[in-house]
């Protein structure tokens, strides 16, 4: 149980930790028939926190080190099933692009993906960059203005509670520019020079992108505002880069139709909140707008939610509605991956697993 001395957002963590743990232990709880091994993977790099889980030219070969050596020592060790049928992925902010991308990239290696806030998902909406056709990510376009991207807005409310209190409290998107790209990516420049900086904008760079002549990350845009390039103008050579490999959402329009849908219907499930603070909502919409298409074939089936509260947009970084459909803070929601999500991911391994499969945890 918390502890006694335990205040606002901490005491709220860890109550929801211990009622993870009782349901977790208990016979006849949420989790019954939907027994797995849950394991939170760290994979830190020079560059950032994460490694992405993709092979990147950068970063390394993280997607195939994680698919094809750690999963199965796991898997081996503690008695999984070692089969794609079986597997499920599910994460926020960076995990949520992760499960999105590693359910993509590898659609038969999983069965079901909890992207919730994702990194772009799409680069046509590299949250207020487009990248197919914005010459500049600083500033808007225009012969006669120079307008700033914004580039974060309002504040996170993950872990907001009423003042002086641990109640949950929802956030107040106003819609406030709280820093603008140029502010972000100044900041890590001061931080770390050629992409080292650990920021998001910077590992962003590291992953997505090809290495430089010196052996670094290659810039995506021109971030010095005394160099020989024009300030902020998108490399566009290096965008093409980045959009043929980490474009997730071109990758499905290009190949649904051609055997990808067949393996990835049902199995993606995509949660933003309608004023996410880094404008991540944007690229969800994009993939929204491809995945509604009632032509689409085979269909998408899978879930693409876009949440508000009282016509107000959750924040960074909301993950979906509770299970009997209900609006909770993201103080609230943040703790409740598991036990939301892994019930359903049991579901669809129950309702697709072939013929004499072991079913064995379905009856505890």
């Amino acid at each position: 149980p918390p502890s006694a001395n335990l205040s606002g957002y901490d005491r709220v963590d860890q109550q929801y930790a211990y009622w993870l743990y009782s349901n977790w232990t208990s016979k006849d709880g949420p989790f019954r028939g939907a027994r797995a091994l849950v394991v939170t993977l760290n994979h830190p790099t020079p560059f950032f926190d994460d490694s992405y889980a993709v092979d990147s030219a950068n970063v390394g070969p993280y997607g195939s080190a994680i698919l094809k050596e750690l999963l199965p020592l796991v898997e081996k060790r503690y008695r999984g099933i070692g089969a794609g049928w079986a597997r499920g992925l599910l994460g926020g902010s960076t995990g949520g692009w992760e499960a999105f991308a590693m359910q993509v990239l590898y659609p038969d290696a999983f069965n079901f993906a909890v992207a919730a806030c994702p990194d772009p998902v799409g680069f046509a909406s590299y949250t207020t960059i487009n990248l197919y056709s914005d010459r500049n990510a600083y500033f808007y376009d225009s012969a006669f203005k120079r307008t700033p991207r914004p580039g974060y807005r309002d504040h996170y409310s993950g872990t907001a509670t009423v003042p002086g209190t641990s109640t949950p409290a929802y956030g107040s998107p106003y819609g406030q520019t709280t820093a603008t790209v140029e502010e972000m990516n100044r900041r890590e420049v001061v931080l770390g020079p050629r992409s080292r900086s650990c920021g998001q904008w910077d590992v962003w760079e590291a992953v997505f992108g090809p290495r430089g002549a010196d052996g670094y990350p290659a810039r995506l845009f021109c971030k010095d505002p005394s160099g020989d390039c024009e300030y902020g103008a998108v490399n566009k050579s290096v965008a093409s880069q980045w959009v043929e490999r980490f474009d997730m959402t071109r990758r499905l329009k290009q190949q649904w139709r051609h055997g990808l849908g067949e393996k990835l219907s049902g199995k993606l499930h995509v949660y933003v909140g309608g004023a996410d603070s880094f404008f991540l909502t944007n690229a969800v919409m994009d993939l929204q707008d491809w995945a509604s298409d009632p032509a689409l074939d085979p269909p998408f089936g899978g879930e693409i939610v876009i949440g508000a509260h009282e016509g107000r947009g959750f924040e960074h970084c909301w993950n979906g509605y509770l299970p009997d459909g209900e609006a909770a803070p993201n103080a609230v929601t943040r703790e409740l991956y598991v036990m939301t999500y892994l019930p359903r991911m049991a579901e669809r391994w129950a309702a697709s697993a072939p013929a004499g499969a072991s079913m064995e945890w379905r009856s505890y």
